[in-house]
């Protein structure tokens, strides 16, 4: 249609100008107006997962409701790459749907995740394409009976009756409905956001189909938040203009997550401009965030199983206190107080160390509300500190690393780094750890050293890239902890 054919060229043009790299530069996520009972998020695919688990661990955060467009069950993978790839998308009548509402209701009365009552007035909407080749509808059937546990049936509507493959649908932008492949959004002449943004919240205003201010897209610094874990250092957000900083507007805010192969690397910002959730955002005062993953994180996905933490689905998975922690400060508007300038921490020091761990201390900082913790480099906590002591853990045997600490007032921001001390890890021992195995990639994943994903192997527990799944190519494999593998060689 001409509408499709003019939007798909203004956004040619609007792709290509910020590729330049002159036209966004990124900035600190802003602090604004919203109503923070007013907050949901959806998501497509490994968003789709990542969008259950936010709305399930952080379900006081994200109580008002989720949409999940080809997702399946709150930690239906259970930590383990086979089930992900096996009854979580291609094999649905495997999920043990019952123990993973047990889960939930054991982890919630454990405090690692939010309590269930929370979800107990949550508007739910599920979408699955019946051509869907990815993620199949049997899974997206039993996220329908796993919800049943918590959601009111009334309060979750379920589309599945739509002939679109495994895409983010919208009404006038993409490939064909039927059509599997880059950037993965489809034009089904249905409105998929609109419809999921209005059972979500109600009645909304008619969406703006004029061309967007350019000055409502924000490239933001996700490094704030998160240092590697498979995210990328900048995210994307829509603010309506009566809800930017200074704006009168008390808004609402949707995250929307996207799927695997769709970050701004992969589609550049397809996703973030054209799958029609900011036509109705700029209309109704919704700020949209839009967390990215990195071309670090497997096949650009969302941890929805393990890849980057065993925590992935809980409270302090790196990922999920990431995005937390962008909500909270977009949230933060009238309330933020003045910045401290904080010194740096002294007294940093190592001890107890092990194999795989080791304690850093230091003293405490007059006027922190807490700390961050970087290890070479990188900050390893997930979630903010606020004792003056962390473990790292998941550490190689034998290596010696360097850690600095920062303090960080109550808004995040962070005062001076530390002098680094260094500390070195114990030589591994017991269990067979500590040796090297050389064979194929295939008898590695067969041995229970390796696991595939996507046709190429990865090193248990350190997740490297070692190459595709064949018998042709070999590694070493060096074992420094129980179930945990690195790629090397033995002295």
């Amino acid at each position: 249609m001409a509408f499709n054919f003019i939007r798909a060229a203004a956004a040619g043009a609007a792709l290509a100008l910020c590729a330049s790299g002159g036209a966004y530069a990124a900035v600190n996520l802003p602090a604004l107006k919203i109503d923070k009972t007013q907050t949901t998020v959806s998501g497509l695919s490994s968003g789709g997962f990542m969008a259950v688990q936010l709305h399930v661990a952080y379900s006081a955060t994200f109580a008002k409701g989720v949409g999940v467009v080809a997702g399946g069950p709150f930690y239906c993978a259970e930590g383990s790459v086979v089930n992900a790839t096996g009854r979580c998308m291609a094999s649905p009548t495997g999920i043990p749907t019952s123990t993973l509402v047990n889960t939930t209701n054991t982890w919630a009365g454990q405090g690692v995740i939010d309590p269930v009552a929370n979800l107990q007035n949550s508007k739910v909407y599920l979408f699955s394409g019946t051509l869907d080749s990815v993620v199949k509808t049997g899974v997206m059937d039993a996220l329908r009976t796993y919800y049943n546990s918590f959601v009111p049936a009334a309060n979750v509507v379920y589309k599945k009756d739509i002939a679109s493959e495994h895409a983010m649908v919208t009404d006038d932008y993409g490939n064909g409905c039927s059509t599997k492949g880059a950037p993965y959004i489809s034009d089904c002449n249905f409105d998929l956001a609109g419809a999921m943004l209005q059972h979500l919240y109600g009645t909304l205003n008619a969406r703006n189909n004029a061309t967007l201010p350019s000055g409502n897209f924000i490239e933001f610094n996700q490094s704030e938040f998160i240092s590697n874990h498979g995210m990328a250092t900048t995210g994307w957000a829509y603010v309506p203009q009566a809800c930017q900083a200074g704006g009168t507007a008390t808004c609402k805010l949707h995250v929307v997550l996207h799927g695997c192969k769709q970050n701004v690397n992969d589609v550049q910002q397809q996703y973030v401009r054209n799958t029609g959730y900011n036509r109705w955002a700029d209309s109704n005062n919704i700020v949209m965030l839009y967390p990215q993953t990195s071309l670090a994180a497997t096949n650009s996905c969302w941890d929805w199983w393990g890849y980057d933490s065993a925590n992935y689905s809980k409270k302090s998975g790196p990922q999920m206190a990431a995005i937390k922690a962008m909500v909270d400060r977009v949230g933060s508007g009238g309330t933020t107080n003045p910045p401290v300038d904080l010194p740096a921490p002294t007294g940093v020091s190592t001890s107890g160390a092990t194999a795989s761990s080791m304690a850093i201390g230091w003293n405490a900082v007059s006027g922190a509300a807490s700390y961050n913790v970087y290890r070479n480099g990188n900050k390893t906590n997930a979630l903010p500190v606020t004792a003056t002591n962390f473990t790292d853990t998941g550490l190689a045997a034998s290596t010696t690393y360097s850690w600095t600490v920062r303090a960080a007032d109550g808004n995040g921001a962070e005062g001076a780094v530390s002098a680094a001390a260094s500390g070195t890890t114990l030589a591994a021992s017991g269990g067979g750890t500590g040796t090297c195995t050389t064979a194929s990639n295939y008898a590695h994943t067969m041995a229970g050293r390796a696991y595939v994903y996507g046709g190429y192997t990865f090193a248990l527990g350190s997740n490297q890239s070692m190459g595709l799944w064949n018998i042709f190519v070999n590694n070493t494999l060096k074992q420094t902890s129980p179930n945990y593998y690195v790629i090397g060689t033995c002295p």
